[in-house]
């Protein structure tokens, strides 16, 4: 017995030479992005401009300024807030924008391991 397709499924097959190209396409597009992203270079300011840091895209954490004034030995906690709460906030602007980025090439289509 023979098995029969669905009229007009080979038609709408894609090619297979067409398709390993688009992805080949795909992951050459991704490797340029990470390679782009791992020397960009993201700069965030919190606590009004006391904290300052400096992060690459791929997650470096290349320089912290502070203002003199928020260093107070008698409140070591808030810098220590003031320290985690940049480190956290630059940390979600270089996903953002590497999330951003690679879905300009995939489509939104989600590939673990890749940013």
């Amino acid at each position: 017995m023979k098995a029969r397709l669905p009229q007009g499924y080979q038609n709408s097959t894609p090619n297979m030479n067409q398709m390993v190209r688009k992805a080949q396409k795909m992951q050459e597009d991704i490797a340029k992005i990470q390679d782009e992203l791992a020397v960009k270079e993201f700069t965030k300011q919190v606590g009004g401009g006391a904290l300052e840091l400096v992060m690459t895209g791929d997650k470096q954490l290349k320089s912290i300024t502070l203002k003199p004034e928020v260093v107070d030995p008698e409140d070591i906690d808030m810098l220590q807030d003031l320290i985690i709460s940049g480190v956290n906030e630059i940390l979600k602007e270089v996903d953002d924008y590497g999330a951003a980025e690679m879905e300009k090439v995939t489509g939104g289509v989600s590939f673990p391991g890749f940013i």
